[in-house]
């Protein structure tokens, strides 16, 4: 094997590049990333750089390694995995012996095509773009109350605008369960965000711009509508490839797809399971998919996922799942900060400092 590609620009694909050079790959190693801003990373997106606090450049990831080719602007269009080359938009192929599939994915939009006026937060461009409404707006109304787009209606609260999210859903609850949920709503409650919940889901309504939010028949509106529902994994490039694609790129555990294709980060899904867009889970995804595709036989950490997030004055780390795991079968309380437990194989720390390896060990532990 003397060329692999790399498609993406994603935490996962970055890794994956950096991985092949450490495991001791002396072949050419191209990263075909479609923004135009070098790799960076989207955790302060919606807290930090969105709230100005931070800049766009701080969100930079470290430079490649010098003998891995970065190209921006280099969009993926099709793939011939017959002729082992990855087709980008404007024609160019970019043959290769191996590939890395981290494309990531792309924020779910709800309005129509045609429709302007939705915003989403995905890119670094889409950071910019919201911010800048947000310095001439006095109120925001965010569809989804997940773990975005209760960050972004934190953010908002810290600018001084008025907020109301609105979900199909209790906010959070699909994500941290709801002992987790109701400690972070009751301080989204304390700082004024209304949460209204429409279990018949909502509507965006408007003619060629978007005008408000049908939420069961009433009409909600605002200076700013912001859409977090989730992530649609970018796999559109990879249609009549013949991999297998169902929520995502289907991969075995160790990340492989095909013969000299492995998938890693938010755009795989492994086989029997659901797919987890988390950061340690792409990076540690992206380790083993390298490794897999130079023949080694590589192994996760073999501890629960990791997923974090901070709003409202709530700091909260999570190993595992704890949604649909009920109430904790240890809960420990000193003064703001909690330690929770879950027999099932979880564990959660509020306002509480504990590196991240002890409580994924804790969250082991419990099963």
């Amino acid at each position: 094997m003397k060329r692999i590609v790399v498609v993406g620009g994603s935490i996962a694909a970055v890794t994956a590049a950096s991985w092949l050079r450490v495991r001791g790959f002396d072949g050419t190693v191209t990263l075909l990333s479609a923004e135009t801003e070098p790799p960076y990373t989207r955790v302060p997106l919606s807290k930090t750089v969105l709230s100005g606090q931070a800049t766009d450049a701080s969100t930079a990831l470290p430079p490649l390694d010098g003998s891995v080719e970065l190209r921006l602007g280099a969009r993926a269009a099709s793939l011939d995995t017959r002729a082992r080359r990855v087709i980008l938009e404007s024609g160019e192929p970019v043959p290769y012996d191996g590939l890395v599939i981290a494309t990531g994915g792309r924020a779910r939009r709800l309005s129509p095509p045609g429709m302007s006026g939705e915003r989403v937060l995905r890119t670094l461009a889409d950071c910019a773009a919201l911010r800048e409404d947000l310095t001439h707006a006095r109120s925001v109304l965010v569809v989804g109350a997940g773990l975005l787009g209760m960050e972004i209606a934190s953010t908002c609260r810290t600018l001084g605008l008025t907020v109301t999210v609105v979900d199909r859903d209790p906010p959070l609850s699909r994500v941290l369960g709801p002992v987790l949920a109701e400690v972070v709503t009751s301080a989204a409650h304390e700082q004024g965000v209304e949460m209204r919940r429409v279990p018949s889901g909502v509507r965006l309504v408007g003619s060629h711009t978007l005008s408000g939010v049908d939420a069961g028949g009433d009409i909600l509106t605002a200076d700013v509508i912001v859409s977090a529902a989730g992530d649609v994994p970018a796999v559109d490039w990879l249609t009549g490839s013949g991999l297998t694609l169902d929520g995502g790129v289907v991969t075995d555990s160790r990340g492989r797809v095909a013969d000299g294709i492995v998938a890693a980060g938010d755009v795989a899904v492994v086989r029997g399971t659901r797919r987890r867009p988390h950061w340690t889970n792409a990076v540690e995804q992206a380790r083993v998919a390298a490794q897999a595709l130079l023949g080694e036989d590589a192994a996760g950490s073999g501890l629960p996922s990791y997923f974090w997030t901070s709003q409202f004055g709530v700091d909260v780390k999570i190993a595992g799942e704890p949604a649909g795991l009920g109430e904790p079968d240890l809960v420990e309380v000193d003064g703001r900060s909690m330690l929770l437990r879950w027999s099932a194989g979880a564990a959660a720390t509020v306002n509480h400092v504990m590196p991240v390896r002890k409580i994924r060990q804790f969250a082991a532990s419990a099963q």
